[in-house]
């Protein structure tokens, strides 16, 4: 597996390689990806060992879209894999991708995960939950109690235009409409024990502190600081909170993904598919929950002990198609009502 770096002069120097793989080797495939190399190095070391199809790897922190159109038609591109199912859905919007005849894969990821033309496929799961300072005597709560008055002074959370809480604003946007997710997001801000920034685990470490007595943040960063892959400082941080899943009054709890896709001149197609395919698989969706504490895509497969402590994830039915068409109002939403400020 070659791992390449986003420099100018590696790129080109990777794209030439690259060329030359995918023309001269039937079992090699091209993946760029901007999911961090760490993340996705041991699931590609796993599908090399058991199909025996090499991966050449490029990771592109931002303007992977731009990267593969610039390309155009001689793109060595086989797999684009990108977080946040407004990133997928640009590279599907744009033309980038095709569509995956693939039962294995529509078998394994729930309808409402995907694409409706199969143009990319959700791979793991991030929750959008609430952290609660241990003591505080809450069990359960909806996405729109967080603009309940009674919160007044309690509440911190990140930058409103930040993707994960834009992402849910598009969510409450699909189950409300307009008017009242203004409200809401007025409620929210009403609400702030600070103002909206930092970032996740921020909301933890404040919890802590004592700046506040519950957080909205993504599920993952939990096992990230519980497990003490970032250190005791922040062990304290995760230890000091209790997770609730909130739901919307009318539906489940929100999630965003990670998720791939096909390149629409995908040189390497055959092997490409074997590798989506592989990504659901129980053993991969295994590696994706070790190695960022994510929910599996793939109902039934293995979950990492800390996120299961949370309780049973019930996913918010609403297509991430759907929600992902708010992202524009929800963002002028968040400048509209100075969430910010």
């Amino acid at each position: 597996m070659k791992f390449v770096g986003h420099s100018s002069k590696a790129i080109c120097a990777s794209a030439m390689l690259l060329v030359g793989a995918g023309s001269a080797f039937a079992q090699e495939l091209n993946l760029y990806t901007s999911r961090e190399p760490g993340l996705v190095e041991p699931l590609l070391e796993a599908f090399t060992a058991s199909s025996g199809v090499k991966v050449n790897t490029i990771f592109l922190k931002d303007g992977l879209a731009e990267r593969v159109a610039s390309e155009g038609e001689s793109s060595p591109a086989d797999i684009l894999m990108a977080v946040d199912v407004g990133n997928l859905a640009d590279l599907a919007e744009k033309g980038l991708t095709q569509p995956v005849d693939s039962e294995i894969l529509t078998a394994a990821v729930p309808e409402n995960l995907r694409d409706p033309g199969n143009e990319w496929f959700a791979l793991s799961i991030r929750a959008r939950v609430v952290y609660a300072a241990t003591d505080l005597d809450l069990d359960a709560l909806t996405y729109e109690d967080l603009a309940d008055p009674k919160w007044k002074g309690k509440i911190c959370i990140r930058s409103g235009q930040h993707p994960y809480n834009t992402g849910l604003i598009s969510a409450f946007l699909s189950h409300h409409g307009s008017e009242e997710t203004e409200q809401w997001l007025n409620g929210i801000k009403a609400n702030l024990a600070r103002k909206a920034g930092g970032g996740d685990r921020d909301g933890a470490k404040d919890i802590l502190g004592g700046i506040c007595d519950i957080a909205v943040a993504n599920s993952y960063y939990v096992g990230l600081m519980r497990s003490g892959k970032g250190g005791d400082e922040q062990r304290a941080w995760g230890d000091a909170i209790k997770v609730i899943l909130p739901t919307f009054a009318d539906g489940g709890t929100h999630v965003n993904i990670s998720g791939a896709a096909l390149a629409k001149h995908a040189p390497n197609k055959d092997e490409a598919v074997k590798l989506l395919e592989f990504l659901v698989s129980d053993e991969a969706q295994k590696i994706y929950g070790e190695a960022n504490f994510e929910y599996p895509v793939k109902p039934g497969a293995a979950i990492d002990p800390i996120v299961a402590s949370f309780g049973e994830l019930s996913v918010d039915p609403a297509p991430l198609t759907e929600i992902v068409t708010h992202r524009k109002e929800a963002s002028e939403l968040v400048d509209k009502v100075g969430f910010d400020n």
